[in-house]
């Protein structure tokens, strides 16, 4: 009896694709490969091959093999970029950039935030912002909110530009406090004009502009430290990651 079934092999492929093991162009592995790597039949190994495909996530190249298929209407989420991060050590897949970054301090007016950071109101908050790209076409405005205490142990995000290691890398390595996540949150609203204009939405001035909003929440043992807001591009697709 084979151990594992096509639909989970799929899933580990697709999860390769997503964290950027494998980027659009790379060769999946043959059927070969994944009858010896998991143990299964040419069956079950085709099924997965028959799956990704109808997904459309690959395609039969000549000459190569069966490959990566490019998604250039696909907005990757933060957790994806997390995950990717965590796997590669690169949050962007080959195609994807981050550009515009900003560092501020600012007080917090937003009731949604001040619930999740368990903040007071007009209580101060460092803000970074950015603009995700891929194929330099913007996808997705991502706002993080870390809460005051961190400043403490990580001085540097109040500064512009990115950060190399990530943040929360250093965090943990300064402070021994392991930073876990919430599930992302998803809503809709109505887009403001500073987030138009950063994701290059041609609209007239106060325009209503719906857009989809991420939500996910990262916590410490001392309670809520940073909420990652990301605010999409209409026309882009979001992918589910969890």
């Amino acid at each position: 009896m084979e151990k594992v079934g096509y639909a989970e092999i799929a899933a580990e492929l697709r999860k390769q694709m997503q964290n950027g093991v494998l980027n659009p162009g790379d060769k999946i592995p043959s059927l070969t490969e994944i009858q010896r790597k998991y143990g299964v039949t040419v069956t079950t190994a085709n099924r997965v091959f028959k799956q990704l495909k109808a997904e459309g996530l690959t395609y039969a190249k000549p000459g190569v093999g069966t490959v990566v298929a490019a998604r250039p209407r696909t907005a990757a989420t933060g957790v994806a970029r997390l995950d990717r991060l965590n796997a590669t050590g690169n949050p962007f897949a080959v195609e994807e950039t981050a550009t515009d970054h900003m560092a501020m301090i600012r007080g917090c007016t937003d009731n949604d935030i001040i619930e999740q950071l368990r903040i007071e109101p007009y209580e101060e908050l460092v803000i970074r912002r950015r603009t995700f790209r891929r194929n330099d076409v913007p996808y997705a405005l991502g706002m993080s909110f870390i809460h005051q205490r961190a400043l403490r142990d990580v001085p540097e995000i109040a500064r512009s530009g990115p950060l190399q290691p990530f943040w929360q890398k250093t965090y943990t390595e300064r402070t021994g406090k392991e930073i876990t996540r919430s599930p992302e949150r998803r809503t809709a609203r109505l887009a403001a004009d500073y987030e138009l204009e950063a994701l290059e939405v041609p609209a007239p001035a106060h325009a209503a502009v719906p857009v989809l909003v991420l939500h996910t929440t990262f916590y410490d043992e001392d309670g809520p430290i940073e909420l990652w807001e990301d605010v999409y591009t209409p026309g882009f697709w979001q992918e589910d990651t969890e």
